[in-house]
């Protein structure tokens, strides 16, 4: 297994497949976007088939997520999901996507066996996404969030950020626009993991604040928290149920104590922790020819240093150098 010494296991793996995105947006990067990772420094398709076959068979892995940067962009996606979905024991497969190009390969990833996708949405208005995106791109994201929904793969849920005096007061409007149209919104606290470095916590929208935006226009009841588990997000009933929002207080509300996610990015480095500010170097001993349960042992040895919290709210901390596009979500 993967444990740390705090009692923790992690079973859920998120696999960075690129850090490369096309869209710009103000909590992630700057409008000239990043240095992007060189060809060479990335894991290749082979690679990250062997690591995430480690991961499953031998670390007790038992769902995959992955994430970028945009993974649609990674040309290799459906050979490396039809890969994870071939293992025994099969694991749980999801991607997170803006869903831009996701009208045209939401079938070929399900048919490949992916299970269902994370969409980002911030705003129904064109105008507020070119302010947020940087790109007028908005109709491609619900075309991607229909095409998803109709090649099956559901609960098609949506990643909302809320970003205040652009889009806070959006919130009643995004909720209605899922139940509507049968996907699950989750709102995300905004989390210092921009490349900027211009995270402030006095500007950020806390979960209680989206939840009084809510409550302006719909009752909301919290769901069983026993049921809860390692999940992220709070959920609540809406108008009685059964549709259910969540809230995600990364900052405010922390989960750490039930985390059970470990990160592989790109260039194939591990992270124990979304903020975590040292990493484990996977790709030298792959391509040095180690076999898989030295990679195993030194995976589990990266785990098991894991920090009891994210530490945002310890005023010694230091916000990560990776951005959240080059670490993966």
């Amino acid at each position: 297994m993967l444990a740390d010494s705090y009692g923790r296991v992690a079973t859920d793996l998120r696999v960075s497949l690129t850090d490369r995105c096309n869209l710009r947006c103000t909590y992630c990067m700057p409008p000239e976007g990043l240095e992007w990772l060189p060809k060479p420094e990335l894991l290749t398709d082979d690679e990250l088939n062997q690591l995430i076959r480690i991961g499953v068979t031998m670390l007790g892995i038992d769902e995959v997520r992955f994430t970028g940067g945009e993974p649609l962009l990674r040309r290799g996606l459906v050979g490396v999901i039809g890969a994870t979905t071939a293992l025994s024991p099969r694991p749980k497969t999801a991607l997170t996507t803006n869903g831009i190009g996701l009208t045209r390969t939401a079938a070929p990833l399900a048919e490949a066996g992916l299970d269902r996708v994370n969409v980002s949405l911030d705003t129904l208005r064109p105008d507020v996404f070119e302010q947020l995106a940087r790109r007028r791109r908005l109709d491609d994201v619900l075309g991607g969030l229909a095409g998803a929904a109709e090649a099956g793969l559901t609960p098609v849920k949506v990643n909302t950020v809320l970003m205040r005096d652009i889009n806070d007061v959006e919130a009643p409007d995004l909720l209605r626009y899922c139940l509507d149209h049968g996907y699950q919104l989750r709102f995300i606290e905004q989390m210092p993991l921009d490349a900027q470095h211009n995270w402030r916590r006095d500007t950020m929208i806390t979960a209680d604040e989206i939840l009084d935006r809510l409550s302006a226009d719909f009752h909301l009841e919290a769901a069983d928290s026993e049921t809860r588990g390692s999940a992220p997000a709070e959920l609540f009933y809406v108008d009685g149920g059964p549709e259910t929002v969540g809230v995600i207080g990364s900052v405010t509300r922390p989960f750490c104590g039930a985390c059970d996610r470990v990160r592989l990015t790109a260039d194939g480095q591990i992270r124990n922790c979304l903020f975590a500010r040292e990493e484990s170097d996977l790709r030298s001993l792959l391509r040095e020819g180690a076999s898989d349960e030295r990679i195993a042992e030194s995976w589990r040895a990266a785990v098991a240093t894991k920090m009891p919290g994210h530490g945002i709210n310890d005023p010694s901390f230091l916000q990560p150098a990776r951005p959240m596009s080059a670490i993966g979500g």
